[in-house]
């Protein structure tokens, strides 16, 4: 474990024990050192979370503008986060307008980076970098892991997905480079492993689940650290510690917990994976809450499902595959049960805002030092609408005030919020992509 000498803790320790470590939340004995810092300031996260296969606009997009709209049935989850939400309207995708194959691939291929897909099934694939790896690369160095990419269903890299479109375009939305697709972690387990560093993630996964079984807690590799740190802190970062290492095994618990289940047979889903899709959703935002707690890192994505998605909501009464439905050619039980998908997507972002709002930060919560954009590369999934996007921005990172509906023309490039994004998180852009100006948030 690390200390700066004194009565001042480095930012940077760690409790440390055998085979793993634990960083450590931001504590009030860490600031004095931290305030000194080079390029000291409120540390900024920013996430994406994406949805696939469009949105029912009729039940998203608010019919006031301003500060005086309500809530449309999608986004009432949202409502208690009203002051921490902008709607963004009239945002467009054009790249993906003008680029040929699939309406899904070039839609989710060009949605982060402003950048056409190349046409192709093969392994030469060629899309964009994407406005949060050049977030991270801003921030290269200053954390364990540059960026969390994670997704809540199976992804493949190889084969044709969409109308001679790779698969790689349809299952992910984060690219290091334009020739470098950084597929989603579905596996809670290899996530909190790549977080805390307790397993060797280049064995194969049957191997890291045998040995998994052998492992103690990583809070009880660290305890001897845990309990000379603690025992230095004042009243105030007890409780901090508190709450923090109690989050960091309730997650632990539950990625064992999920190894365990036997109610689906094991071949058919990775290790650490909970049955229900609620349970899963909701243990990948606590890995990132954790993740942002602790500065392991500032960038994630999440993708609920990979675009064209099919999977099934039995949970919520919809057992039928979720792209057919959103074909829906104006039938009404059809469009019904496409909106309560996306109703239960939003109670689940919604319990992600929740999470971060509970979490103290420095001089305020997670919350108030994020930007969280919200939303997919389709409006309507029935016409594959790639002009006013489904999009809300929540976090007050950057200084921005929530509570209004900001409506555009319809027709403007994304890639202006994208500017406006990594303004609010402190690593600006004169340009990116195809933007034409700096969309104004506030």
């Amino acid at each position: 474990m690390t200390f700066i000498t004194g009565k001042h803790l480095n930012r940077r320790a760690l409790l440390r024990g055998f085979g793993g470590a634990i960083a450590l939340p931001l504590l009030d004995a860490m600031l004095p050192a931290f305030a000194l810092a080079k390029g000291a300031g409120q540390v900024r996260r920013l996430a994406i979370v994406y949805v696939p296969n469009g949105i029912v606009m009729e039940e998203w997009t608010p019919a006031a503008a301003g500060t005086d709209f309500a809530f449309k049935r999608i986004l009432k989850p949202l409502e208690p986060f009203r002051d921490d939400v902008t709607m963004v309207s009239g945002m467009a995708n054009l790249i993906a307008m003008k680029a040929p194959g699939g309406d899904h691939g070039k839609a989710a291929g060009s949605f982060l980076s402003g950048c056409p897909p190349k046409l192709t099934s093969g392994a030469d694939v060629h899309a964009g970098t994407t406005f949060d790896q050049v977030v991270a690369k801003h921030w290269s160095g200053e954390t364990r892991v540059a960026s969390l990419q994670l997704g809540c269903e199976d992804t493949r890299l190889v084969g044709n997905c969409d109308t001679g479109l790779s698969c790689a375009y349809t299952n992910c939305i984060s690219w290091k480079d334009p020739d470098t697709p950084m597929a989603p972690d579905v596996n809670p387990r290899s996530v909190f492993e790549q977080l805390f560093g307790t397993a060797d993630l280049s064995l194969p996964q049957e191997t890291r689940a045998r040995r998994s079984l052998y492992r103690k807690s990583i809070l009880d590799r660290t305890r001897e650290s845990t309990e000379k740190l603690v025992s230095g802190l004042g009243p105030a970062d007890r409780h901090k510690m508190d709450e923090y290492l109690t989050a960091v095994r309730d997650v632990e618990k539950r990625v064992a917990e999920a190894e365990k289940d036997t109610t689906v047979p094991p071949i058919e889903k990775p290790s650490g994976i909970p049955f229900q899709f609620s349970e899963y959703v909701k243990l990948m935002f606590d890995l990132q809450t954790i993740a942002f707690q602790a500065d392991l890192t500032r960038v994630t994505t999440m993708m609920f499902g990979r675009e064209g998605s099919v999977r099934a909501y039995p949970e919520i009464d919809v057992p039928d595959p979720h792209h057919p439905l959103t074909h829906h050619r104006g039938h009404p039980d059809f469009i019904e049960k496409v909106t309560k998908i996306n109703c239960f997507h939003a109670e689940l972002f919604a319990y992600f805002l929740g999470k971060l709002k509970a979490t103290p930060d420095g001089d305020g919560t997670l919350l108030d030092h994020s930007s969280i954009l919200y939303g997919s590369a389709l409006a309507d999934g029935n016409t594959h609408q790639k002009t006013n996007l489904p999009l809300l921005v929540a976090g007050r990172s950057g200084g921005r005030r929530g509570g209004r509906h900001i409506v555009n023309s319809g027709k403007e490039p994304v890639s202006n919020l994208f500017l406006a994004l990594m303004d609010s998180v402190g690593a600006p852009m004169e340009a990116f992509a195809d933007s034409t100006s700096r969309l104004q948030l506030g």
